[in-house]
């Protein structure tokens, strides 16, 4: 049922190499994702709360875009092992929302200002922002490359790698990927991985080691789900971002700027954080070990083999959010840091906990139709009747 108590339409559904659905479907399907105000964590909140105040931006989409920011200039300095994997608080974030509502530029808007603030107090804590839109994986190693030759002048390196991309029109991305031989899919699979990004051919030399690579993208629905193909889903690109549905919160005219006090006061808070971890010292990677307190351990290891890997009921929403789990603790450690902290606790678990259920409730929303949806239920209650069953019987 939509907001007028009609049927919706669930004749037409979001199609991955077919007809995408239109925005008008989108809007009636079913009801949009809610996320939990517990997303709004601390300083992260704080943010979002003045940039949407008085104007229509929602407050869960700068939350995005500012811990994607957040996230690349804290650097590669702070690291938490698990197992051989040493994970560094490195987002890429996709906000989706239909065309004119989803006030996906206001809401990159703040955080532009926040940066700007912080370059003014100290430029050299404030990462490299590249707006220009990606084309290909030479293009990107050219913005954080290791020095070469152009005939007889040696281009020297470049030693900050942090490189906050901003894709306002992700469509782009999902353009460029469907290119023959254009490798920026996969350069940026690396990227999330924190992989060197080394020359694609012979007579290339251009490379970049040890990237600190975090993107904010936006896209329509519409476009999502038409232009992401069947191998962007299966390879592990798709399941690198935090997707989530946010649209305007309210309707004004006449929308209220934040008070440049509020934005000094707010730089002031980052650059805080920025020294915490020493972020200005571009060569200094993995000086800082970041650890789960012991009721963190816990409360992330049921989580881990629970809620974390529980059978979603579809196999285009598993494979879209395969990597909940790293996504979590990246997004945990993101928040310890906020506070001032290297030990990551159950409540910064918490915190991210709810931007994973967002992330799912989002992805479900897009990709999966009202019919879908009501079908998987179903399958998924039957499945833990059945399973409740077997433990309490012990065969059958």
């Amino acid at each position: 049922m939509n907001s007028d108590g009609k049927a919706a339409d669930s004749s037409r559904q979001p199609a991955v190499d077919g007809e995408p659905i239109s925005e008008l479907q989108m809007a009636a399907h079913r009801n949009s994702p809610q996320p939990d105000p517990a997303c709004l964590y601390g300083l992260i909140g704080d943010v979002a709360q003045a940039g949407s105040e008085g104007t229509e931006t929602n407050a869960y989409a700068i939350a995005a875009n500012f811990m994607g920011y957040l996230s690349c200039a804290v650097g590669r300095g702070v690291y938490l092992p698990v197992g051989n994997t040493w994970h560094h608080p490195r987002l890429f974030c996709l906000h989706i929302g239909r065309s004119g509502r989803g006030r996906k530029g206001d809401a990159l808007s703040l955080v532009l200002r926040i940066d700007q603030a912080l370059r003014e107090l100290n430029d050299s804590f404030a990462p490299q922002i590249h707006r220009g839109g990606l084309s290909s994986r030479e293009g990107l190693v050219a913005l954080m490359h290791d020095g070469y030759r152009q005939g007889r002048q040696e281009i020297p390196a470049i030693e900050d790698k942090r490189l906050w991309v901003v894709e306002s029109e992700f469509a782009n991305v999902l353009h460029q990927g469907r290119r023959e031989g254009n490798t920026l899919s996969a350069s940026l699979r690396d990227c999330w991985d924190g992989v060197c990004l080394k020359p694609a051919t012979k007579s290339n030399r251009l490379y970049a080691s040890y990237p600190h690579v975090c993107l904010s993208g936006a896209i329509s629905p519409s476009e999502l789900t038409g232009l992401m193909t069947a191998r962007d889903l299966t390879n592990g690109f798709a399941n690198r971002f935090l997707m989530i549905w946010a649209e305007r919160s309210q309707i004004l005219p006449f929308p209220k700027a934040t008070p440049q006090a509020t934005v000094d006061s707010l730089a002031r808070r980052i650059l805080d954080v920025l020294a915490f971890v020493g972020s200005d010292r571009h060569d200094q990677r993995d000086r800082l070990r970041m650890d789960l307190s012991a009721q963190a351990q816990w409360h992330y290891a049921q989580l881990y083999r629970g809620e974390l890997h529980e059978d979603l009921g579809s196999e285009l929403v598993s494979a879209m959010l395969e990597r909940r789990a790293p996504m979590l603790l990246r997004l945990a450690m993101l928040f310890a840091l906020t506070d001032l902290q290297l030990r990551v606790d159950v409540h910064h678990i918490d915190a991210a906990m709810v931007w994973m259920r967002y992330s799912t409730a989002s992805v479900r929303y897009v990709f999966v139709s009202a019919a879908e949806e009501a079908k998987m239920a179903q399958t998924i209650e039957l499945a833990n009747r059945v399973l409740a069953f077997l433990q309490a019987r012990g065969k059958a």
